[in-house]
C-alpha cells in the first residue's frame, strides 16, 4: 500500500476511533460510569442471535465482526483495516452517535474520562507505529475504544472518590446543623413509589423533603441533601440503591437512618450481583444502623427477617397487604381498601388506582413509627397519587384504554401490570408492548420467555421492541410476535391500529443505548 492510501486509511480510523468514543461514552455516562458495563453492552450489540431466533435480523455489525475474523485468519491486514473502518463509523449497527432516549452531556467527569481514554489509546498506537504493521495496531484501537474506556473508568476511579468526598462532607455537615429525622427506603422494587407515598401523607406540615426521582446512590444522595434541605427540615426520606454489597453500608454510615425501610427483595441487578443471596444481604445492610426496620413481609425473604432483628435489639413494624399477621395492613376486596393497624380497621376509602397496596402500607407502618398522629395521616390518603409511569391507566381520545408501566420492570412488577390489563373491561383487543425484562443476568431468557407466556395467557397480543430480549419473549409467545426497532414505531402502530374497546399497556421502556 503506498504512503497516500495508509494515509487516508489512517485518517478514516481516526474518525472511526472518534465516532466509537461518542457512542461508548455515551453508554458509560448511561451506565453511571460502571467499568463493567462496557464488556456486557460489547457483547449485547455484537453477538450474533441465538440460532433458533429465526425472526432475529443480522445486523451490519454481525456481518463485520465475521469478516474481520475472516481476514484476521487470512492474514489480510490491510482488508481488516478496511472493515474496521465501516466499523468504526456506522456500528454497532442501531446505536446512533447522538441518541434518541438521551444525548451525550459533556459534564467535567466525562470530559476527564474521554481524556484519559484517548491519551491511552495514542500511546498505544504510537507504540504500535513501530510494528511491521502499524495500521493493524490502530484498527485494534479503534475496536478496543470499550475496553480503554473500561482502563479509564477503573484508573479515575480513586480520583473521582476523593472528589465525590467533598460534597459528601457538606452533606455531614447539613445534616449535623438540621438534624431531621431520617427515614432510609431501600429494596429491589418499590422504593420510589414508598418514598413518594410516605411523601404525600406527611405533606402540609411535618417538614418533609425527600431525595429526588433516581438520586439514589452516593453522589444523588449527597446532592439531594445539598440542595434541598433548610432549617425546616424536620424528615428526611433518602433512598437508598446498590449494585451490590457494601454501597447501602457507606451510605447510611454518614447518613445513618433512626427508620430503615425494606420494600422488597427480587431478581433486579442480578447480571451485577449474581444471585438473590446477595441482593438480600446488600439489602439488609440498610438495617444496621436504624433502630426501628419495616418490612413488607408479602415477601417470603422478608417475612423471616422479623425474630432476627428483634433479637438484635431493633424494633421492627411488619406492613403487607395479603399477608394477615402484618402490624399494618392495607387490605384490597371489591375495590375498597381496608388500613388495618394490629388487627383493627383505621379506615376503609375506595381503591386509589395505580397505587400499589403493599408499598402503601410500608409508608403507613414508617407514619406510625414516626409516631405522627395517625388521623392525620389517614386523613391525607387523599393526597396519595400514582408514580408517574407506574401502572398509570387512562383512556386515550381514541377510546384505547392505555395502561402505563414504563418506569422500570421487574417479574413482579410485569405480572401486576397484566393482572389489571386482563382485569379491564373490554370488548376489543388486549395489546403489550415491551422491550421484555434486563439486569437479570442468567435469569433473564427464562423471565423473559415466562412473560412472553403470561402476555398469551392474559390474552394479549405481544409487540416486541428491540432485540435485547426479543428471541426469549418470542420463544414464549403462543404467536408470532410483531417487533419493531423502536418505541415510537409501536405507538405509532398501536393509534393507527387500536380504536375505542382495545386496550394496550405499555410495559418497561429502555434507552437507546440498548440494542
Amino acid at each position: 500500500m503506498n504512503l497516500a492510501l495508509a494515509g487516508i486509511l489512517a485518517a478514516l480510523l481516526a474518525l472511526g476511533f472518534c465516532a466509537q468514543m461518542a457512542r461508548w461514552l455515551r453508554i458509560l455516562q448511561r451506565e453511571h460510569y460502571d467499568p463493567t458495563s462496557m464488556v456486557r453492552f460489547l457483547a449485547r450489540w455484537t453477538t450474533p442471535p441465538r440460532l433458533n431466533a429465526k425472526r432475529l435480523p443480522v445486523t451490519l455489525s454481525h456481518v463485520l465482526v465475521l469478516a474481520m475474523i475472516v481476514v484476521l485468519a487470512l492474514r489480510q491486514w490491510n482488508l481488516f483495516a478496511v472493515a474496521v473502518v465501516i466499523y468504526g463509523l456506522l456500528c454497532p449497527w442501531g446505536l446512533a452517535l447522538r441518541g434518541r432516549t438521551s444525548r451525550l452531556e459533556w459534564t467535567r467527569r466525562l470530559r476527564v474520562t474521554a481524556i484519559v481514554a484517548g491519551v491511552i489509546s495514542v500511546v498505544a498506537a504510537g507504540l504500535g507505529a513501530l510494528a511491521s504493521h502499524p495500521l493493524l495496531v490502530a484498527a485494534v484501537m479503534v475496536l478496543a475504544v470499550p475496553l480503554v474506556l473500561n482502563l479509564a473508568t477503573r484508573i479515575l476511579r480513586p480520583y473521582e472518590a476523593r472528589g465525590a468526598q467533598r460534597f459528601v462532607d457538606q452533606a455531614v455537615q447539613r445534616l449535623d446543623r438540621i438534624h431531621p429525622r431520617i427515614v432510609a427506603v431501600t429494596g429491589s422494587f418499590g422504593k420510589t413509589s414508598t418514598k413518594n407515598y410516605l411523601s404525600s401523607l406527611l405533606a402540609g406540615e411535618y417538614g418533609v423533603v425527600a431525595s429526588p426521582r433516581s438520586y439514589n446512590n452516593r453522589a444523588g444522595l449527597s446532592r439531594a441533601i445539598n440542595e434541598n434541605l433548610d432549617e425546616g427540615t424536620r424528615i428526611f426520606i433518602a433512598e437508598m440503591g446498590t449494585y451490590g454489597p457494601g454501597e447501602i453500608r457507606e451510605l447510611t454510615s454518614w447518613c445513618p437512618p433512626e427508620i430503615a425501610v425494606v420494600t422488597a427483595i427480587g431478581p433486579v441487578h442480578l447480571e451485577r450481583m449474581g444471585s438473590l443471596e446477595v441482593v438480600e444481604t446488600a439489602k439488609r445492610e440498610i438495617t444496621e444502623r436504624a433502630s426501628t426496620v419495616v418490612l413488607n413481609v408479602d415477601d417470603p425473604r422478608l417475612a423471616m427477617w422479623p425474630a432476627s432483628l428483634r433479637a438484635e435489639g431493633k424494633r421492627v413494624i411488619t406492613a403487607g397487604s395479603t399477608s394477615i399477621d402484618a402490624d399494618i395492613r392495607v387490605s384490597v376486596e371489591l375495590g375498597r381498601w381496608s388500613v388495618v393497624h394490629d388487627a383493627a380497621i383505621l379506615a376503609t376509602v375506595e381503591e386509589i388506582l395505580g397505587v400499589q397496596p403493599t408499598n402503601l402500607a410500608c409508608a403507613l407502618a414508617v407514619a406510625v413509627a414516626l409516631g405522627v398522629d395517625v388521623e392525620r395521616v389517614i386523613a391525607n390518603l387523599a393526597r396519595v397519587s400514582p408514580v408517574a409511569n407506574r401502572l398509570n391507566v387512562a383512556t386515550a381520545p381514541s377510546g384505547v384504554v392505555v395502561v402505563d408501566d414504563t418506569f422500570n420492570a421487574n417479574p413482579a412488577s410485569a405480572s401486576a401490570a397484566l393482572k389489571v390489563l386482563s382485569e379491564l373491561v373490554l370488548s376489543g383487543r388486549r395489546v403489550v408492548v415491551t422491550p421484555g425484562l434486563v439486569e437479570l443476568g442468567r435469569e433473564q431468557y427464562g423471565e423473559n420467555r415466562r412473560l412472553g407466556e403470561l402476555v398469551g395467557a392474559a390474552p394479549a397480543e405481544l409487540i416486541t421492541i428491540g432485540r435485547t430480549n426479543a428471541a426469549a419473549l418470542a420463544a414464549g409467545s403462543s404467536n408470532t410476535p410483531r417487533r419493531f426497532d423502536h418505541r415510537e414505531q409501536a405507538v405509532a402502530w398501536v393509534r393507527a391500529t387500536l380504536g375505542s374497546g382495545d386496550a394496550v399497556l405499555f410495559l418497561n421502556d429502555l434507552p437507546d443505548h440498548y440494542p
